[in-house]
């Protein structure tokens, strides 16, 4: 991979990981248009790896409220009368919601990052999910904002994560459709999307980094591909909390159910190959 390559993967990264269109979708369309192999290990490592720049944008975007909420956390342990706040709550919420994609993650890594890794799984999945996406914003009451949170809420979000480990079916559409149909409203479903999704990731990132530098990536352009994906990515996060606050999600479904299609028809007539 060179440094044009690592650019180009960073941005792709950084604007798709928290949009509802499949930031692993993306990348993997973008790989083989760039003409790496999207199934060789380094390349899959280096996707995980680039995903720590947007979390780290995240992290900082909403470095407070991650502050407050550890503080309460931690307080809370030694003092019982912090327990019952929403901050000491939250954070349990989030550790409980990532322990299912951390288990599933693990053991069906070896089948998540080889035979998942096809374009066919990329195009059907944007199209299929899409579908949940328009019953979300449909069905989902939006009566519940972010304080009126359950644990019962974080693990089914948390539980639905795990879907988004097929690529095209979009970490950030997965759990901000799970917290609509649990009737929290598009800000409080999204909040809980980025919290659940930095622990997650983060953790991804830094489990596949040896097989990233140590491949045939390299650690220069590791680095790029993370620090543009920082930059773009904390760029998106700003631009998505104040569009979920006043558009449905499925603003983003007309884009993917092309984007599908297109993907299907470029397969067939052998214009791409599926890996």
């Amino acid at each position: 991979m060179d440094y044009f390559q690592a650019v180009i993967l960073g941005i792709v990264e950084g604007l798709t990981e928290f949009l509802p269109v499949s930031s692993t979708g993306h990348l993997t369309i973008a790989e083989q248009l760039l003409g790496l192999q999207v199934d060789d290990p380094a390349v899959t490592a280096y996707t995980a790896v680039i995903q720590m720049g947007a979390i780290l944008a995240a992290f900082v975007y909403f470095f407070k409220d991650i502050v407050r909420i550890a503080k309460a956390w931690l307080t809370g342990l030694v003092k019982p009368e912090v327990r019952g706040t929403f901050d000491h709550r939250m954070g349990w919420y989030v550790i409980v919601g990532t322990i299912p994609i951390g288990i599933v993650g693990l053991l069906f890594k070896d089948f998540i990052t080889g035979p998942l890794r096809s374009l066919w799984v990329v195009a059907f999945a944007l199209i299929l999910w899409s579908a949940v996406m328009v019953y979300a914003e449909r069905r989902g009451g939006q009566e519940r904002g972010e304080r009126a949170l359950t644990l019962k809420d974080s693990i089914i979000v948390g539980l639905v994560q795990c879907i988004a480990l097929i690529p095209g079916v979009s970490r950030s559409g997965a759990t901000i459709s799970a917290g609509l149909l649990r009737g929290l409203d598009r800000v409080a479903a999204t909040r809980l999307s980025f919290f659940l999704s930095i622990p997650a990731l983060l953790a991804a990132g830094l489990f596949e980094l040896k097989d990233a530098v140590g491949g045939d990536i390299g650690i220069g352009q590791t680095i790029v591909g993370t620090v543009v994906s920082f930059v773009v990515a904390y760029a998106t996060v700003a631009w998505l909390l104040r569009f979920v606050a006043g558009h449905s999600i499925a603003k983003f479904v007309p884009y993917r159910v092309v984007l599908g299609v297109l993907l299907i028809v470029a397969l067939s007539a052998g214009w791409m190959t599926p890996t």
